[in-house]
């Protein structure tokens, strides 16, 4: 049996970059055999001998590889897969933060990996296996992004390639990684980017789809924000969120959040930016009434319920409530003023994760609808007296996420400009749905956690020319109301003056909302505030 076959984890002889026995066709005689290969003198071995090459590899980096590859096959979400494989790998506090590193670091930049690794492989990553893929592009974000020597970031890769994938791989796994650590990150961007544009040269060194570089930028300009601030804007979707925590009012405080290390938010009273603490451990936490939620989602409900005083007996609508963050804040707050939440979700498991938000709340404050939002009707808020028709609605719809890629960075590589066409007719018709179902005189919120056109500007003039009975109100106010003193002020002031088509069905200087990332620490949540016209004596007539 030949070497190559007793050790087909080799990289040597006739080999590839990419792992393939590329030299083959010229070795061989007219008969089809295998020539002599080259001399022991030409050919290049390991520093290792083959008994001290790593066959396994650590729990950390297990962790991170088992999550992009649910990720990559499955369409998993990073955020909900590296929890569970933390845990049942018993991954201590150090292991964890690396392994989240690596994970989220593989998905956030995988963008720039490939670009590079396209440059070191000689065929299409496409032909590569995802699972060898996905090895790579940790090994990459070791070698360029970390501080992790080389000889270590390419053996434990190697090593984890034989232990997860198999002994073949892990020759074209050793070569391609050697081939990235030649340059360092910055001068592969050099080479990669040379006499590129301004969207292309900035999604290769952001890591985002050039569709959504030119997205955000357009949405910068829409929304009165310099277009100057794209590359931070960009660099803000790479960096780690942190952890935001709410106090559902009438039910908790943060003292101990801030006895484990949380900081006050900036942004809204009752919540916190944590300090890194097990926050698990506070029973707060442990009972729901002290719950993560990023602050600029927090901000978007309270403005709902700041927008005008409570009146007792009011039907409150979460449309679109799942997994019910927004919604656990709203019954909390309907509790305290004797209103009443009706949180509606399609999807039956999401319904049950609304379900677990707002067991914490007083039950006679929520009930929860199982139905598609379209469906529903203003005799679901009938009440006791029969009044029909809801006071307040949230309609959170359901958008591309662009405002989240911090959170879920493998959003941008499924997002495609395509699922536009759906996600807007899905939240033109939600919006139908909820001005239908909405009191006259009742106060409609409209939010998604995206600042494309599309689904912001473009969805608030679609409103207007539609529905003759709603108004756009200025939105300002009540975010202001809701929000800590100054912190909307000065270059941190979201407030767009809406000047669309029509123009003649808004208050004027009636503005909506924007929130930034590299502005405010949040998520880009958008929120515009409509009334709903009510019923004149001669329309009664």
């Amino acid at each position: 049996m030949s070497q190559e076959r007793r050790n087909p984890g080799r990289t040597g002889g006739n080999r590839g970059s990419d792992g393939r026995r590329g030299g083959d066709r010229d070795r061989r005689d007219e008969r089809g055999r295998q020539r002599n290969r080259r001399s022991v003198g030409q050919r290049k071995f390991s520093a290792s001998a083959p008994s001290q090459r790593t066959r396994a590899t650590d729990p950390a980096r297990l962790a991170a590889f088992r999550t992009l590859r649910a990720v990559t096959s499955d369409d998993a979400y990073g955020n909900l897969v590296l929890p569970e494989q933390i845990r049942r790998l018993g991954l201590n506090k150090r292991d964890a933060a690396l392994a989240t590193e690596l994970a989220y670091g593989a998905l956030r930049q995988q963008g720039t990996w490939d670009a590079v690794l396209a440059r070191c492989v000689d065929r299409p990553l496409a032909k590569i296996d995802p699972p060898v893929l996905d090895a790579l592009r940790l090994g990459t974000h070791q070698l360029l992004a970390m501080r992790i020597p080389d000889h270590a970031a390419i053996d434990q890769t190697v090593g984890l390639t034989r232990a997860e994938i198999g002994a073949g791989p892990s020759g074209l796994v050793n070569a391609v990684l050697r081939k990235v650590m030649a340059k360092d990150l910055e001068s592969w961007l050099t080479e990669l980017t040379q006499g590129q544009g301004e969207i292309d040269r900035l999604s290769v060194e952001t890591s985002h789809p050039a569709w959504i570089v030119r997205a955000l930028k357009q949405a910068l300009a829409i929304h009165g924000r310099p277009a100057s601030e794209l590359p931070e804007l960009l660099r803000a979707d790479n960096e780690a969120p942190k952890v935001h925590l709410v106090a559902l009012p009438g039910l908790a405080d943060l003292s101990g959040a801030l006895e484990q290390g949380a900081i006050p938010s900036p942004l809204v009273p009752g919540a916190a930016v944590s300090g890194g603490g097990d926050l698990h451990r506070l029973a707060d936490v442990q009972d729901g009434t002290v719950r993560v939620q990023d602050s600029g989602s927090q901000l978007v409900a309270r403005s709902m319920v700041a927008a005008e005083p409570v009146q007792s007996g009011e039907r409150w609508l979460d449309l679109c409530a799942g997994p019910g963050g927004k919604a656990a804040l709203l019954a909390a707050e309907a509790a305290r003023h004797g209103a009443h939440l009706l949180a509606n979700e399609v999807a039956e498991h999401r319904a049950g994760l609304v379900r677990q938000a707002l067991e914490t709340v007083p039950e006679q404050a929520w009930s929860i609808r199982v139905g598609d939002g379209r469906e529903i009707t203003a005799e679901d808020a009938q009440n006791s007296t029969g009044q029909t028709g809801f006071d307040r609605i949230l309609v959170d719809a359901p958008c591309t996420g662009l405002g989240a890629l911090r959170r879920r960075p493998e959003s941008r590589w499924r997002r495609t400009p395509q699922d536009l066409a759906e996600l807007t007719v899905l939240q033109t018709q939600l919006l139908a749905t909820a001005a239908d179902a909405l009191k006259p005189g009742g106060l409609l919120v409209y939010a998604t956690c995206s600042p494309h056109a599309a689904e912001t500007a473009v969805a608030v003039d679609d409103l207007l020319r539609t529905r003759t009975d709603l108004t756009l109100v200025d939105a300002g106010p009540a975010a202001r109301a809701a929000a800590l003193p100054g912190a909307l002020d000065g270059e941190a002031d979201p407030t767009k003056a809406y000047a669309g088509p029509n123009s003649g069905r808004a208050d004027a200087g009636a503005t909506t909302l924007q929130l930034w990332p590299h502005v405010h620490g949040t998520d880009a949540m958008f929120v515009a505030h409509f009334r709903k016209r009510p019923v004149a004596k001669t329309d009664q007539a």
